[in-house]
């Protein structure tokens, strides 16, 4: 792989810590909670499975835009809701995660957003990172 960009961070403390980008490139600087039905607070910061929603669905639609540009479609501003879900693994000790997203394209016929999806799916940084070991469920909204 060539390396395009890097991004930097520091976490301290874990679930209830912080953490930081260190590259230079924008302003990230977060308090980490964690949520309430893990025994935290709940407020005032921001957790790991929040900020993995974030960054996933930021990743997929910059790939479904740069896509549908090839496939010169006009998609106008898709809009992504993310859910992940943390929990004891049913199949080896420790966590895991799934991935829920509901994806609206607007512009473009159901058929169309469908193959765009499917193509989006194969092709997202974050998808390919996470294919077989995460569950990821994607739908178009209605």
């Amino acid at each position: 792989m060539k390396v395009i960009y890097t991004a930097e961070a520091i976490a301290r403390g874990g679930r209830t810590g912080t953490a930081e980008a260190t590259d230079g490139q924008g302003e990230l600087k977060l308090n980490l909670v964690k949520p309430k039905s893990m025994g935290g607070a709940g407020a005032g910061g921001t957790n790991p499975e929040q900020l993995f929603a974030a960054g996933y669905s930021a990743c997929f639609i910059s790939t479904m835009d740069f896509l549908a540009k090839q496939k010169k479609l006009d998609i106008g501003t898709p809009e992504i809701r993310c859910a992940v879900d943390i929990g004891p693994r049913d199949d080896a000790p420790g966590y895991g995660l799934a991935v829920r997203m509901v994806v609206t394209i607007p512009g473009i016929d159901k058929s169309d957003a469908e193959a765009l999806l499917a193509l989006t799916h194969q092709t997202c940084p974050y998808s390919n990172a996470i294919r077989n070991n995460v569950e990821v469920t994607l739908s178009l909204a209605e």
